[in-house]
């Protein structure tokens, strides 16, 4: 996949994450990046303005390089610009998630803690309107002893200050491309989260594969981002933007979810033609935009509808297309793709041309007790419907592994003894290896997790999948699967066989791994809704309807139930559901 654009070649041709920053701005310098949530527009000019100002204040203020600065701030110009002076001054920039509400400040506070003290943070920029409410979250923003909060616009006016009153106190741009650039630390959907490290030379790689796989150029309408800035999707989204030299606009994530019609209205009058979201995303708009036309909508113009970072569903595919295709909507703008923070995003994408998602329907109870694939009509009563999410994008590499790296018949002589790569067809682990892969992780210890690579260099996802003729099929995650008496299942299937019962509220469900009564581990169903406890009846009746529902499609006998109100399980910045957290949620009934 060649790199798309003159302005996107020249900017990944740069040796660190500012200076290509500082390219676009060269040629392109009033193209402008929109903040619709505040009401803020930067242009590339301003935007490297700030960063040579703010990095000036950093330097005179003792950051050195390859100091690590927390930057905690909404959607706002304030996140780029700190994320960019940073690397500029020589740092590396660690985005730090904000609180999901005001109810686990305690809980919020004890992460904050813990990220600064794996990374070795002693300054936390903060910026946007998280600045103005710091007061708010003072026992948030906490995080430990010597480490200092202090807002971006204190160091822009600081660095104002020294470019009036003589050279600025900024070290010479010598970053080298292997120099750390970012510690992004994972959702934690299934684990603690763990900080990523990423160089200059990673992320660079990273931008290049999603320009030149989606074919981002100067030419597009324009970028779309309302996932929080903070979250890899929303970040390298949003750079890849950039660097192609397109005019962005990124809203807040409450702007999308409170509206997710009127955001999709605000991104088409924009005339904007790139956006990635998560799966849940796209039902969202179907069920907010029921009819596109008689709303006056034309999505002819979106070029590209990225849908990662969470599990993508076939029936929410089908629905979005039955719904926007008639608006003209293009079925070939739809991009599954799999990703995550350690790849800096892209592992793969459709290839370009292709006409519409890949589907395929297998046998589900095959695909779980024996991680073999075998293709039956989609209306079987076991078929499982699956996702291709493309081919490795430009410099990965992709293969499938023995999920626990047991030794097995057939390795490859020299590979590493403890892996068997598995062929077509066959599930198994997802490995990945390539430019844009991290070296490492921070953790407590200050190593990385155990097994997280193999002694050949290839990363353990954790996620399970297969591959058939080049294409990846995502199947689920080897932590999350669930064994009841010796027979794994996937929480997918039981959670596909729930949602559209009544009474679950927006058809929020997961499924997990729970302990019986008699000690055996069996499947648990923890699903929303808006029923009151007053409602005994009502809600006992839902508890059936789920428990018969699992039992019909998986033949389990027992299936544990526990019902939650409106938006209590709990989810990642993009909006994933923690499974394994959701155990430790309080039943509602």
């Amino acid at each position: 996949m060649a790199v798309a654009g003159a302005t996107a070649a020249a900017a990944l041709a740069a040796g660190s994450v500012h200076a290509a920053l500082a390219v676009v701005a060269a040629r392109r310098p009033d193209v402008s990046i929109a903040f619709p949530s505040s009401g803020e527009t930067l242009t590339m000019r301003e935007l490297t303005d700030r960063v040579e100002a703010l990095a000036a204040a950093l330097a005179a203020g003792g950051v050195r390089p390859g100091a690590r600065v927390g930057v905690l701030s909404d959607n706002g110009p304030d996140f780029l610009v700190a994320l960019a002076g940073v690397n500029r001054a020589g740092g590396a920039a660690c985005p730090l998630p904000l609180p999901a509400s005001t109810r686990d400040l305690a809980g919020y506070s004890a992460r904050l803690s813990r990220a600064a003290a794996v990374a070795d943070i002693s300054l936390v920029l903060v910026g946007g309107r998280t600045a103005r409410l710091a007061s708010r979250f003072a026992g948030a923003f906490d995080v430990g002893g010597g480490v200092r909060i202090a807002p971006v616009a204190e160091f822009l006016a600081g660095g104002a200050v020294a470019a009036r009153t003589g050279p600025a106190i900024i070290p010479p741009d010598e970053v080298s491309p292997d120099d750390e650039a970012l510690v992004q630390f994972t959702s934690g959907s299934t684990a603690a989260p763990k900080g990523v490290v990423l160089t200059h030379r990673n992320i660079l790689a990273g931008l290049a594969a999603i320009i030149g796989g989606a074919g981002l150029t100067e030419n597009d309408g324009g970028g779309g981002i309302w996932l929080p800035l903070f979250h890899d999707m929303g970040l390298f989204g949003t750079l890849a933007g950039i660097l192609a030299g397109m005019p962005m606009t990124v809203w807040s994530p409450a702007g999308f979810v409170k509206d997710p019609a009127g955001w999709l209205a605000d991104f088409l009058r924009r005339g904007a033609s790139i956006a990635p979201m998560p799966n849940f995303a796209y039902d969202y708009l179907v069920d907010a935009v029921p009819d596109p036309l008689a709303a006056g909508l034309d999505l002819s113009g979106w070029r590209v509808a990225f849908n990662g970072a969470e599990p993508v569903s076939p029936v929410s595919l089908e629905r979005f297309l039955t719904t926007f295709v008639p608006a003209g909507f293009s079925p070939a703008a739809m991009l599954p793709v799999y990703g995550m923070a350690e790849a800096t995003l892209a592992v793969t994408f459709p290839p370009p041309g292709r006409a519409r998602p890949v589907f395929r329907w297998v046998d589900r109870d095959l695909l779980a007790r024996a991680g073999v694939v075998r293709d039956v009509p989609s209306d079987a009563p076991s078929a499982r419907g699956l996702v291709g999410v493309g081919r490795p994008v430009r410099a990965m590499s992709v293969r499938i592994t023995t999920p626990a790296g047991d030794p097995g018949p057939g390795a490859d002589a020299g590979a590493d003894p403890r892996v068997e790569v598995l062929p077509d067809d066959m599930v198994g682990e997802i490995q990945i290896r390539g430019d844009s892969v991290t070296r490492g992780y921070l953790t407590e210890s200050g190593a990385a997790p155990a097994g997280a690579f193999t002694a050949d260099g290839w990363l353990r996802t954790g996620d399970l999948g297969f591959l058939h003729d080049g294409e990846l099929y995502v199947t689920g995650r080897v932590k999350e699967m669930v064994i009841v008496r010796g027979v794994n299942y996937y929480p997918h299937d039981a959670e596909d066989a729930v949602r559209e019962v009544p009474g679950i509220h927006r058809r929020r469900c997961v499924a997990c791994a729970d302990v019986a009564p008699d000690g055996t581990e069996t499947m648990a169903v923890i699903a929303e809704t808006a029923l009151a406890d007053e409602d005994e009846g009502e809600r006992a009746a839902l508890v059936v309807r789920i428990r018969s529902a699992v039992g019909a499609t998986l033949g389990l006998s027992e299936v544990a139930v526990h019902l939650v109100g409106p938006d209590a399980l709990p989810r990642t910045s993009s909006g994933k559901f923690r499974r394994l957290a959701a155990r430790d949620t309080t039943p509602a009934g």
